[in-house]
């Protein structure tokens, strides 16, 4: 799939958030890469080899106290992670959608093991 679509469905799936979420979102970004970092997969504590959908940085609001001057949080998607698990257009979409509100709910405080 080419980067202008893969864009355009983690588009998708944030304009398919809930209001009352969508409207919360604070001081976050999202981007695209092919692939995590080794310093990212590490972060997490998985192998080079390992498959990463997604990844929140920031701090989640839950932990926010006076917030004003720091970086924007981010998400980032990589792509070729999910298009090694998803072969059509429609699971692909799936799993974007999938991993977008899974980062975001990191991003409102959610554990991976709250998330699943």
């Amino acid at each position: 799939m080419d980067d202008k679509k893969f864009k355009q469905l983690i588009s998708e799936a944030l304009d398919s958030l809930p209001k009352e979420f969508a409207q919360k979102l604070n001081n976050i970004g999202v981007v695209v890469e092919d692939t995590p970092t080794p310093h990212q997969l590490k972060k997490v504590g998985l192998p080079p080899w390992a498959l990463l959908f997604g990844l929140y940085e920031g701090i989640p609001q839950t932990k926010r106290g006076v917030y004003y001057s720091h970086i924007p949080d981010k998400i980032t998607i990589f792509k070729n992670s999910i298009e090694r698990v998803a072969r059509t257009e429609e699971e692909i979409r799936a799993q974007v959608r999938a991993t977008v509100i899974h980062e975001i709910g990191h991003h409102f405080g959610l554990s991976d093991e709250q998330l699943k």
